[in-house]
């Protein structure tokens, strides 16, 4: 699946059209970001309008009103999200409660865990979090050497969508600021991870040291505009 070319047959720029056309309906797609920031906010543009369906969302949380994956979910498209919250989005929560979507809550820290746990090929974690409260009611409560403990599947998805301030052509990224928070964990756990990014360079113009995800996990790049409407006012300063 990946593109070829003459002179570098491991050159992972992909066209914006191209990637978007490989994910589709049905499909379970994690989505970095914590907030705005991070948010592959063009890849999200290319969802709208590519027509998919039923889609499941995994996310930090729902962004904004009108903003991020909030238009997927305000748009209809979205079945199910897997959030740690939505305090920051009205217009989510009041679909949440006319059951428009399905919504499954995660401590942030446990989601983080999650995501972290299935890139990392495990089946699950086991953690006293959330022992003797609400959480536990949704969750398997399991012994574990003489103490109370819940298992926690991990999560994986179908689909990773990645903003990264810059990337090679190899697919090498680097993040700046809050988009260290899930990005880097999601690129590790799904089975196709697109990464769009203001900043393409040639392979080494990202000192090794600021490589943050390897191309191993990488399957393709997006060049993408930095675009006021879609990202507000943003600046990477990263190399």
């Amino acid at each position: 699946m990946l593109p070829l070319n003459a002179d570098n047959k491991m050159n992972k720029l992909t066209s914006y059209t191209e990637a978007i056309s490989l994910i589709k309906s049905e499909q379970s797609i994690m989505v970095g970001g914590f907030g705005n920031p991070g948010t592959p906010m063009t890849l999200i543009e290319g969802l709208l309008k590519s027509g998919v369906r039923n889609l499941t969302i995994i996310k930090n949380e729902a962004n904004e009103p009108g903003i991020g994956i909030s238009r997927l979910v305000e748009k209809g498209i979205v079945r199910k999200l897997i959030i740690s919250h939505l305090g920051l989005n009205s217009r989510v929560i009041e679909m949440m409660n006319n059951k428009q979507v399905e919504i499954e809550f995660h401590p942030q820290g446990i989601l983080a865990e999650k995501i972290r746990s299935g890139g990392a090929g495990l089946l699950g974690i086991i953690t006293d979090i959330g022992v003797d409260t609400i959480i536990a009611d949704t969750r398997k409560v399991v012994d574990f050497y003489g103490q109370k403990a819940i298992l926690e599947k991990s999560i994986r998805a179908d689909v990773a969508l990645i903003h990264a301030a810059a990337a090679d052509t190899l697919g090498n990224l680097c993040y700046t600021k809050t988009a260290f928070n899930f990005n880097p964990l999601m690129a590790q756990a799904a089975d196709l991870v697109i990464a769009e990014t203001f900043e393409v360079l040639e392979p080494g113009g990202i000192d090794p040291d600021h490589v943050h995800t390897p191309c191993v996990f990488v399957d393709h790049v997006v060049h993408v505009e930095n675009n006021p409407r879609l990202y507000g006012v943003l600046a990477h300063h990263v190399l």
